[in-house]
């Protein structure tokens, strides 16, 4: 009897430490999750049709938030998730300590200060629009963009001629009719700019819906414009 006893007593405690193990197992797990949505690749859902046919709203994306680490930095034709207060919301307060330390961990919403467009100025680069083409112009070379822009949009409705400053980018959608990108901004605090340090991230991933999970490579045709003088390239 006193055998069985302590055997049922070791068996309690071996089944103890199994439970402790699981919920260390666990907690690192998700400790682990909460430092990568953080710091390394998060995902966000596409709000509107602005990017469409490139995304669709709803479309939910992954952000590689190490892109532009140790000296990197956004280039033309990439598909960027930024922060437009300052810039697209010049007049919007930041959130809370608190409230941003939630969204940056992936553990809130990300909310509706959050844009998905794509670069097509980087600082020291002019871009303007448009040329008796039709087309938009980098540091003076016209840009093909019917490998992404939405079929029957023209590259913009609205003129502009805008030298991007040092640390901005200009972005705009790929559905430019229904976009409201750098050119609405171009009367307030920044000209239509984002600061490249209010850039989260590259979208680098389609990933859901599953059917239509692809990678989000740069355009071949804004090679034409490498070398042309924007981040401080030789002309």
């Amino acid at each position: 009897m006193e055998g069985a006893a302590d055997g049922e007593g070791g068996e309690d405690r071996g089944g103890r430490r199994w439970s402790r193990d699981l919920l260390w197992i666990g907690a690192v797990c998700v400790v682990a999750l909460l430092l990568v949505n953080a710091f390394v690749a998060r995902p966000f859902a596409v709000p509107s049709g602005s990017m469409e046919g490139t995304l669709r709203p709803g479309d939910r994306v992954l952000v590689n938030q190490l892109a532009y680490a140790f000296d990197g930095r956004p280039q033309r034709g990439d598909v960027v998730v930024f922060d437009g207060i300052g810039s697209f919301l010049p007049y919007r307060d930041e959130p809370s300590g608190v409230k941003r330390l939630l969204a940056e961990a992936g553990l809130a919403p990300a909310g509706d200060t959050v844009y998905v467009k794509r670069v097509i100025g980087v600082g020291g680069d002019r871009v303007t629009c448009c040329g008796s083409d039709g087309r938009l112009r980098v540091n003076g070379v016209p840009l093909d963009e019917s490998a992404y822009l939405l079929p029957g949009d023209a590259p913009s409705a609205v003129p502009f001629d805008i030298v991007v400053p040092a640390g901005k980018l200009w972005v705009m959608g790929d559905h430019r009719s229904a976009s409201r990108d750098s050119r609405d901004h171009l009367g307030e605090p920044g000209g239509g700019t984002v600061p490249v340090k209010r850039v989260i991230g590259r979208a680098d991933w389609l990933l859901f819906p599953l059917g239509r999970t692809t990678s989000l490579d740069r355009p071949a045709a804004f090679a034409a414009i490498e070398g042309t003088g924007g981040h401080g390239e030789p002309r």
